[in-house]
C-alpha cells in the first residue's frame, strides 16, 4: 500500500511538473524588420481653388523594427500583439509637395491559426484590429495650416510561418495588411480622407520561451 501510495505520489508529481512546464512557456516574442508601404488612396477635393484629383495625397514607404508579443492558448491558437516605436512620416501631396509629418503609433492586436502543430515550419494567418494614434502633425499647404484625426481604428489582417532551428528560435516571415486612415481638415473642415491601408512586408526571428 506505501508502495502504491508513493508511486501514485510521485506519478502526480511527474505530471504536475510537466503541466508546469507547458504552462510556463506559451509566450514567444518576434523580432521584425518591416517595410512599410502605404497604398495612397484619398478622395479628390478642391482647396484654395484648387482641384486635386484621387489620390493625390501620398505618405512616404519607409522601414520600421517591430517586435511582437505572443501568447499561445493551444498548439494552433494564439494571440498577437504587434508593437513599434514612434513612427514620423512625411506626406505630399500631387503638384505641391511635401506638406509636412505627422507622428503616429500603431498597435495591433491579431488572433492566430497556426497550422502543422510539432511541425518544424508553422504557417499561421491572423485576423484582428489596428488602433493607429496620430499626433505632432505639422502640416500645412500655401500656409495654411492641416490637421488629421487623432486616431484610427481598422481592421487587420496577416500570413506568415516560421522556420524551427531548434528549442527556441526559428526564422519568420510575414506579412500584414491594416486599414488605417484619417480625414484631412483646414479650418475644422474635412478636405479629403487618406487610405493610407498600408502593407507590412517583415522578416525576422522569433524566441519561444
Amino acid at each position: 500500500m506505501t508502495k502504491l501510495i508513493r508511486t501514485l505520489t510521485q506519478s502526480a508529481l511527474l505530471l504536475l511538473s510537466v503541466l508546469a512546464v507547458h504552462a510556463a512557456s506559451p509566450w514567444s516574442v518576434r523580432l521584425r524588420a518591416t517595410y512599410l508601404q502605404t497604398v495612397d488612396h484619398s478622395d479628390a477635393f478642391t482647396a484654395l481653388g484648387i482641384h486635386f484629383a484621387d489620390n493625390a495625397v501620398a505618405v512616404n514607404d519607409q522601414w520600421i523594427p517591430e517586435i511582437d508579443v505572443d501568447y499561445a492558448f493551444t498548439d494552433t491558437i494564439s494571440a498577437e500583439v504587434v508593437l513599434t516605436v514612434p513612427q514620423t512620416q512625411d506626406v505630399s501631396l500631387a503638384g505641391v509637395g511635401k506638406l509636412g509629418s505627422f507622428k503616429h503609433l500603431p498597435p495591433t492586436l491579431l488572433v492566430q491559426y497556426r497550422a502543422n502543430p510539432g511541425g518544424a515550419f508553422r504557417p499561421y494567418v491572423g485576423v484582428g484590429v489596428n488602433f493607429t494614434l496620430i499626433w505632432s502633425d505639422k502640416l500645412a499647404v500655401a500656409n495654411v495650416p492641416l490637421g488629421l484625426d487623432s486616431y484610427s481604428l481598422g481592421l487587420a489582417a496577416q500570413a506568415g510561418a516560421d522556420w524551427k532551428l531548434n528549442e527556441h528560435w526559428s526564422l519568420n516571415v510575414d506579412v500584414k495588411r491594416a486599414a488605417i486612415r484619417s480625414d484631412v481638415y483646414a479650418g475644422g473642415t474635412s478636405l479629403t480622407q487618406a487610405r493610407l491601408d498600408p502593407w507590412l512586408y517583415s522578416v525576422g526571428a522569433r524566441y519561444e520561451f
